[in-house]
């Protein structure tokens, strides 16, 4: 089962959505207060059940929020950010080198954030 683990950083508080396995699904922006961190991790709850607007697709659909925007980053791998019903970015990916690791990072996502439990890292 994923987690989501918040952690406090020079400037105020982040996220990480892990998977059961350790590995880091989805990161967060850096938020001024552990307050507002922990509504961030209550936003991709409520906004992780969002279609998927394929961006690296010529002619793409534009798909309603909340949603997730799939694209090509600068050095080419695929990434996926998560936007909440008002089109703010609530949680975005690492880079994937294929397509398929992109989707199945957005599955995971959809599986481990409805339920997953928020831990305070070390």
């Amino acid at each position: 089962m994923g987690k989501f683990v918040v952690k406090q950083t020079a400037t105020g508080f982040k996220f990480d959505l892990k998977a059961g396995n350790g590995e880091v699904i989805a990161t967060s922006e850096v938020y001024t207060t552990e307050a507002a961190c922990l509504n961030g991790i209550e936003s991709v709850r409520n906004n992780c059940v969002g279609e998927i607007e394929d961006q690296t697709a010529e002619g793409f659909e534009t798909v309603k929020h909340p949603k997730y925007e799939m694209y090509l980053d600068k050095a080419g791998e695929y990434r996926f950010r998560l936007k909440a019903r008002n089109g703010e970015i609530i949680a975005t990916s690492e880079g994937y080198k294929a397509k398929a690791g992109c989707l199945n990072g957005i599955d995971s996502v959809k599986r481990n954030a409805p339920d997953a439990p928020v831990e305070k890292a070390d």
